[in-house]
């Protein structure tokens, strides 16, 4: 499954539309133990004389790095061009269920994802804190009184405060709860990447890519964190499990005879549709798929409320997204997120899927190409951050 998914994942990723917007206590556990951050912050300018301050020349630096490593390569082959033009005429002849809303923008541009792979890009510190904050503020169901845990927004923050916040989550319905940790787990597989493709070293000669351990500790170590780390890895596998359901799901609707993943090639095609069939079929044949009876299972009335909760809260955080600085961090965190929206929206909708016909439109349940890049991608950024975590593991095991 290896070699033909990261194929497939190529394929799919090849373009997306994006829209743009604007010294304590030693512990006897072993890191690896402990993990399964809060970033560094730069001093702010304190004085009239700090821009000629050694700390404002080094904040100048990182800010210059930050623009450097944030910034997209836009550049699509010749091909490519040719290539979209010809799915675009493609998409608009089909029978779109839904359109998403970014494509119509007249600053809507198409992104090589595999030119922009996700990894660290510098932006960090209070403006990246103040996105996850509005996102956990707005759409966590959550009253302003109940304070999150480690929140670097929030002052007086202590165990009194963890405990609220956790008693407070375990009253929920199981419905809001999953929609926490399922926005925790988005949050911990994103800062997963960022420590596994960490800049180390930035010379004229060469930008070496790797592993920072001691950022994975910051965000995840036990004792660091004040338990929160080991929480939030639980919440990535929860997350990972929901959209390997969802594909599971959605097999139907690619099995269909009319469906193609098009490329203007009628033999590329083809084969891209049997290796898609391949990988899905895999997953489903996985026994221990999480069961998603349990959600919304109450009064059809408060049941639908939710549902549309859901859907409303997902395009928030798509828009929170737009006001993300760094151009390759917006790129890739309105794509994880569009992606857990598909799965969500997969999974809202077994009975659709299931009366779908087998040949001709399908107007019940559509999927659209860009949700398609979307869900897949996303997926695999959940699998290489669960894959990054066993990597992680067998370098923390000698640490104390």
């Amino acid at each position: 499954m290896g070699r033909g998914w990261g194929f497939l994942i190529g394929l799919l990723g090849a373009v997306w539309l994006l829209s743009s917007g604007h010294g304590g206590q030693q512990s006897s556990e072993t890191a690896a133990q402990r993990c399964f951050c809060q970033d560094e912050v730069p001093d702010g300018i304190k004085s009239a004389s700090y821009k000629y301050s050694e700390e404002a020349n080094n904040l100048l630096e990182e800010c210059e790095q930050a623009e450097r490593l944030g910034a997209v390569d836009e550049s699509l082959s010749e091909e490519t061009q040719k290539a979209v033009l010809q799915w675009t005429k493609h998409d608009d002849s089909s029978d779109n269920f839904c359109e998403a809303d970014d494509i119509q923008s007249p600053d809507a541009e198409y992104v090589d994802l595999l030119l922009n792979p996700e990894r660290y890009t510098g932006y960090k510190g209070p403006d990246a804190w103040k996105i996850w904050n509005v996102i956990y503020e707005e759409n966590c169901f959550k009253p302003q009184t109940i304070k999150r845990p480690l929140n670097p927004l929030a002052s007086g923050q202590g165990k009194s405060k963890e405990n609220t916040f956790y008693s407070w989550l375990e009253g929920l319905c199981v419905e809001k709860r999953a929609f926490y940790r399922l926005i925790s787990g988005l949050h911990a597989s994103i800062n997963v990447h960022l420590s596994a493709r960490y800049l180390l070293q930035d010379t004229w000669l060469e930008k070496k890519w790797g592993h920072n351990i001691t950022e994975f500790q910051q965000r995840f170590d036990g004792i660091l964190t004040e338990g929160e780390g080991p929480r939030r890895l639980k919440n990535l596998y929860f997350l990972y499990l929901i959209e390997l359901r969802a594909l599971s799901k959605v097999l139907p609707f690619f099995e269909r005879p009319d469906f193609q993943l098009f490329t203007g090639n009628k033999i590329q095609d083809a084969e891209n549709k049997m290796l898609l069939l391949e990988i899905l079929h895999e997953i489903k044949s996985f026994p221990l798929h999480f069961d998603e009876n349990s959600f919304f299972a109450g009064d059809k009335k408060e049941a639908h409320k939710l549902k549309e909760d859901f859907r409303l809260h997902f395009r928030n955080i798509s828009r929170i997204m737009d006001c993300v600085g760094c151009f390759k961090c917006r790129l890739w965190g309105k794509l994880q997120t569009q992606g857990l929206g598909t799965a969500l929206k997969i999974l809202f909708s077994e009975k659709l899927i299931a009366n779908m016909p087998e040949s001709g439109p399908s107007y019940e349940f559509h999927l659209t190409r860009q949700e398609i890049v979307s869900l897949f991608n996303a997926f695999g950024r959940i699998s290489t951050s669960v894959k990054e975590l066993e990597n992680f593991r067998n370098l923390l095991q000698n640490i104390h």
